[in-house]
């Protein structure tokens, strides 16, 4: 019956660990499935892919992960971010900090630091909340040694350096980011990288005024997007236009900063021959139409002036939202250029006043040029005042530059500062765990060396003592047996007086009475048989008492009569009276040497105790043998004392020390003014 129980139970778990375990297993499927669904921009609508990204999100939620949520959230954030949700973008990755920090993920981690620094960075445009992300990622990847990764967040960090005007840190960053790249096999991502970062390079240059080495970082970087273009298969050629229309038209403003307007023509035509790109990127078409109206402006080609610039701005203000806006910034600072060639300073200060306030929203380079460019146009104190306004935004955006810039220098500064710290810490730590344990294990070590020594002592004293008390007591024992032996020969000496002396002189008075009892008188024979049969009684008894005396003394009496030697002595000394009771049925013979002599210890101790503590007048002393256990008890008539106060001192130590060596007992009971009885049983074997 139990084992059918036990078979059922074992069917029944196995079953419902089998059913969670296929449970798990299909919600992973599922959740690989939706997030799959969720890349698919080609079959599916945005709105399609948000739900496939959330659907594996809750399955991974439902499934009870961490891991498996932070998954689900990255591809949900990243589908936030495509369509536009960037708050929800940002808690997502908020929750996937929390939760990586929770599993010690770091990959994680630093994938959730990433993605915030681009938040921060693209969308609330606060370099330095970004840059703190994006270095807190840094300082992951560095030490997962994932170089890719590494790069890919060193290109973001050069990005914000360049922007805030941290030419040489930008530089160096993105330096340090292709070096990583160039260690890497040559993947697309790699390369995709690569052409950022030289596309970051040639806009540091450009803004240095070192144009030649603009151009050429930038050749660079459309090169190896185009050969990537090249590459591709023809489906997925036409996602490369974006970038490589970005880097032509930084190729082209290179140029046309350079003076090489021909040249910058050139390049943004190339743009421009996509006539499709106003429907599909109007605010880049806007951009790139500006800068080619402003490389025609530049080389006085004015026939297409300004309707070129006024296309460009009605397809601004036609969007809306911030990079339209501020793109539009630029084509009416043109404008307003423009028309002061033209001498119409009325539109002209509508285009520079326009310019100059959508440019206060900003705070940036283009109100600088702004309040540049209405100085120009304005006349007498009004200039006077723009130029002032110009000078003092100058100032205090050079001094905002230079503290944003320390402050980079500052978060890696006191990031190393904290790391230095934490590592000084954790040696600190390190050395003081080391040498805690060093000074347990040499304290230990101390500790075992002086009990085992100590031990050695003891162990060595009492072999030394049982060496002792067992010569003291062959001593005893010899002693007994010459007192035994004396006694046996002066028992044998009367036994031969009794028997050659005595008897044969009553022998030879008997047969004398018989030679003499020829006398037949009534009297004399009756007289003398009555001495006759006195005689034979007399010769009865003397022969009777002859073999007793030369009878062996009672076996295994030494060891009682060295106890009553030994009381005698003790308690005439310690003037005390006592009283001896003994099972004749012990047979000490049979009981080792060890116990006996541990048995009179204990005897003498609890009399010398009895003598210094108790002014007692009698002890009784018995001896019994009850189930093979010999059973000695020991009562006083003293003053009595209180045993749970009492302290242990050496003599009580000893006792028990001896008591257990002979795996026996000992047991003290005690009353104040009644007496004290000690009781100790000792096993015979």
């Amino acid at each position: 019956m139990h084992y059918r129980l036990f078979f059922v139970l074992t069917v029944f778990f196995s079953g419902y660990i089998y059913s969670q375990n296929s449970r798990a297993n299909l919600l992973l499927d599922s959740i690989k499935l939706y997030k799959n669904y969720s890349k698919d921009k080609v079959r599916y609508t945005n709105q399609q892919r948000r739900f496939f990204a959330e659907r594996a999100r809750k399955l991974s939620i439902d499934l009870g992960i961490d891991s498996v949520i932070v998954y689900a959230n990255r591809r949900l954030s990243t589908v936030y971010w495509e369509i536009g949700y960037f708050d929800l973008y940002k808690n997502l990755n908020k929750e996937n900090q929390y939760r990586a920090e929770k599993i010690r993920d770091s990959s994680s981690l630093a994938r959730a630091y990433f993605k915030l620094g681009n938040y921060f960075m693209y969308h609330k445009f606060e370099s330095d909340s970004a840059y703190h992300y994006y270095y807190n990622a840094e300082k992951i990847y560095k030490a997962l040694g994932n170089k890719f990764n590494l790069a890919e967040t060193l290109h973001e960090i050069a990005s914000i350096q360049k922007d805030e005007k941290d030419f040489t840190g930008s530089e160096l960053t993105s330096v340090e980011a292709i070096s990583l790249l160039n260690q890497l096999e040559q993947t697309r991502d790699v390369k995709l990288y690569k052409s950022y970062l030289y596309n970051n390079l040639g806009l540091v240059f450009d803004q240095l005024e070192q144009y030649e080495e603009s151009i050429s970082y930038h050749i660079k970087g459309l090169s190896l997007k185009q050969s990537l273009k090249a590459q591709a298969k023809s489906v997925f050629q036409e996602s490369y236009n974006i970038t490589i229309d970005k880097s032509t038209n930084n190729l082209a403003l290179a140029y046309k900063n350079s003076g090489k307007y021909l040249l910058a023509l050139e390049y943004y035509n190339r743009i421009l021959e996509n006539e499709n790109l106003i429907n599909e990127r109007p605010e880049f078409y806007a951009l790139v139409l500006n800068n080619y109206a402003h490389s025609l402006y530049l080389t006085k080609q004015l026939q297409e002036l300004p309707d070129l610039y006024l296309k460009a701005l009605q397809i601004c203000d036609s969007l809306g939202g911030k990079v339209a806006e501020y793109n539009s910034i630029i084509i009416n600072q043109h404008l307003a250029e423009y028309y002061n060639d033209k001498s119409d300073k009325q539109l002209a200060k509508h285009y520079g006043y326009r310019a100059k306030d959508i440019s206060e929203e900003y705070h940036n380079d283009d109100l600088l040029k702004s309040l540049l460019l209405l100085s120009k146009i304005e006349e007498g104190d009004i200039a006077v005042k723009h130029l002032k306004d110009y000078i003092k935004l100058n100032d205090s955006l050079q001094k905002n530059e230079r503290q944003i810039r320390n402050k980079f220098a500052r978060i890696r500064f006191e990031t190393k500062q904290i790391e230095q710290e934490n590592a000084r810490i954790a040696k600190e730590r390190m050395w003081l765990l080391i040498i805690s344990v060093v000074l347990v294990i040499s304290f230990f070590l101390l500790y075992l060396v002086i009990t085992q020594r100590n031990r050695n002592k003891e162990l060595k004293f009492i072999q030394k003592q049982q060496e002792t008390n067992e010569e003291i007591y062959n001593l005893m024992l010899s002693q007994n047996e010459s007192i035994e032996e004396a006694r046996t020969l002066e028992k044998r000496r009367i036994s031969e007086e009794l028997h050659d002396g005595v008897l044969g002189r009553l022998f030879g008075t008997r047969l004398s009475l018989d030679s003499l009892n020829m006398n037949n008188t009534p009297d004399a024979i009756r007289t003398r048989g009555q001495y006759i049969d006195e005689l034979k009684i007399i010769e009865q008894d003397i022969r009777k008492v002859s073999h007793e005396l030369n009878t062996d003394f009672v076996s295994g009496s030494g060891f009682i009569d060295i106890i009553k030697t030994f009381l005698e002595t003790q308690t005439l000394t310690y003037e005390l009276n006592y009283k001896l009771e003994h099972d004749d049925s012990i047979h000490w013979d049979d009981v080792s040497n060890k116990s006996k002599i541990h048995i009179y210890r204990i005897i003498q101790e609890t009399l010398h105790n009895i003598h210094k503590h108790a002014n007692a007048t009698l002890v009784n002393i018995s001896f019994k043998l009850k189930n093979n256990v010999i059973c000695l008890k020991m009562t006083d008539d003293g003053s009595g004392f209180d045993v749970s106060k009492a302290k242990s001192g050496i003599g009580l130590k000893n006792m028990n020390s001896r008591i257990n060596d002979i795996k026996g007992s000992l047991d003290i009971i005690s009353k104040k003014d009644v007496g004290t009885t000690v009781t100790i049983e000792a096993p015979i074997a």
